[in-house]
């Protein structure tokens, strides 16, 4: 008789570093994907913990870390004897915590497979996403009991170089009278970091003698930087001065299409928040579409023109019904309004003939489509798959132009639910501090559905178009790229960050606080 042997399950120890999502390892990231389960420390960032949801498999369990150390061992031996991999999930390195060395001393002393994972310190992390950094003989520590810390040994790395240490905010006082009776001198140089490496990071710098009372507000777990390289700061922060740092940005599009433009502004410091105005869905009848994928088949037009990312993904989603694919596309040369339509085309594994090299729009394009020649062109026809509400400006023009045009309905677009009563409120009292809009549509739904911008809110848009519907809609537009692309929008609303710094860096103090410049920009000089 044969057994079936049982699965074994592995064990996993893995430091999330200080905070940022992207500062997770290679090894780390394996990991939480390959997880079963995921128990979490309470340090571990919400933030974080979405990222890892997110491209977790989807019955893993993610249950807090309850208890001594010697029950979360348990916990974790019990499910790799259940053929399951765990994980313990903790903030900054999994060495730097107590706690977690007992737990891998239990796990040790049984048969289960485990691994410890490093993860980036939290007052390492922290100090150089604070600009301090931390040369000569550094100190750097997770501290969780102040107790245990030799503030003499402090006292020296200090007087040799740089120390940091992550504590809990409500220690900042004893750490100060530590170091004082140790000899740090009071006019020694000191930072104070809270929410290291997040959105809402920030730190303040003062003295020995005075941390404590510069750093009131301070929650939670903080990063003490101590020594000369906070000195440093100004020159070397970089992450609290992003362009749009703080920054918190309306994106009123779907999750799905806000993705490129989301990733962007946090790249810049901002805090997006999508929130979907249009909702898409198929044609009321389907006829015209199976007519025109027909059409695309027997060779009857000469371009395909996809003026959005939604209509190349109807046809793609057609094709799909019928088993075609990118090869029933030969002979058929593809004009893109746009770069991010283009992208979506280049995704199928098809490379577009056309696209505008100036201006990203109907007009753009038009201004780069030859005529029809009927010597040149033996097929003299155009399919325009669209919205329900486009308008006829590019079909227009292809006619003048000699095309034949089947102008398709490929998708309709119907406005989206109310966004909730908060967001409402913060759009229309100026809780946000920009608002990109990509399209006329946009626009009249955000309008129609949570109200107008406050007159605060810096308005961007991301073509002439948008423009004119924003400003018959009483908003000011305050941004527009040279170019019609979403990486062209983020860029311009950063260098207009960019721009309102500089020039309120240079007003005098008197005329920063009466400056009608809104937005975290101004609050920073004021």
């Amino acid at each position: 008789m044969t057994r079936t042997r049982k699965p074994v399950g592995r064990i996993a120890f893995v430091g999330a570093g200080p905070g940022d999502p992207g500062l997770l390892t290679r090894r780390a990231h394996d990991a939480l994907v390959d997880a079963d389960q995921v128990v979490y420390d309470r340090g571990v960032p919400e933030s974080l913990l979405d990222a890892v949801r997110s491209q977790a498999r989807e019955d893993a369990q993610f249950t807090p870390a309850e208890g001594a150390p010697g029950d979360v061992a348990k916990v974790l031996i019990s499910a790799a004897r259940s053929g399951l991999n765990a994980v313990h999930l903790v903030a900054g390195d999994p060495f730097g915590h107590d706690s977690v060395v007992k737990e891998v001393q239990a796990v040790a002393r049984t048969a289960a497979h485990f691994e410890v994972v490093p993860g980036v310190g939290q007052a390492e992390g922290v100090a150089t996403y604070a600009g301090v950094p931390l040369p000569g003989v550094r100190t750097a520590a997770d501290v969780e009991d102040v107790s245990t810390l030799d503030f003499d040994a402090l006292a020296a790395a200090v007087g040799r170089g740089s120390l940091a240490l992550a504590v809990d905010a409500g220690d900042l006082a004893a750490i100060r009278d530590g170091l004082l009776a140790a000899g740090v001198e009071g006019a020694t140089g000191v930072g104070v970091t809270g929410d290291g490496t997040g959105e809402t990071q920030y730190t303040t710098t003062s003295t020995v003698d005075s941390f404590v009372a510069a750093a009131l507000g301070f929650t939670g777990r903080v990063v003490l930087t101590v020594g000369e390289g906070v000195g440093q700061r100004d020159k070397l922060s970089w992450w609290e001065n992003r362009p749009l740092y703080g920054w918190k940005v309306l994106v009123p599009r779907t999750k799905e299409q806000a993705g490129v433009m989301s990733a962007r502004l946090r790249a810049y410091g901002a805090i997006p928040c999508e929130v979907p105005t249009i909702a898409v869905e198929p044609p009321r009848t389907p006829a015209q579409m199976e007519r025109a994928v027909k059409g695309l088949v027997d060779g009857r037009y000469a371009w395909v023109i996809f003026t959005s990312v939604n209509a190349v993904r109807a046809v793609w989603e057609k094709f799909a019904e019928h088993g075609l694919d990118a090869r029933h596309f030969g002979g058929v040369k593809i004009a893109c309004i746009g770069e991010a339509t283009a992208d979506a085309v280049r995704a199928f594994g098809i490379q577009p003939e056309l696209i505008p090299s100036g201006e990203q729009s109907s007009d753009g394009l038009l201004a780069e489509f030859s005529p029809h020649d009927e010597i040149l062109d033996p097929v003299g026809r155009v399919l325009l798959p669209r919205a329900d509400i486009a308008t006829e400006t590019l079909a227009a023009g292809l006619t003048e132009r000699g095309w034949e045009v089947d102008d398709v309905t490929a998708y309709r677009t119907v406005r989206a639910a109310p966004p909730p009563a908060e967001i409402r409120d913060a759009i229309k009292s100026g809780g946000f501090d920009a608002v990109l809009f990509t399209s006329s549509s946009t626009v009249r739904n955000l309008v129609g559905i949570a109200g107008k911008p406050h007159a605060r809110t810096v308005v961007a848009v991301i073509g002439p178009k948008t423009a004119e519907t924003a400003t018959e809609f009483g908003l000011r537009v305050d941004v527009q790229p040279p170019h019609a692309s979403v990486p062209d929008l983020v860029e311009a609303l950063a260098a207009y960050a960019v721009e309102l710094r500089e020039k309120l860096a240079a007003m005098p103090a008197k005329q920063r606080r009466g400056s009608k410049v809104q937005g975290p920009t101004a609050l920073r000089f004021r």
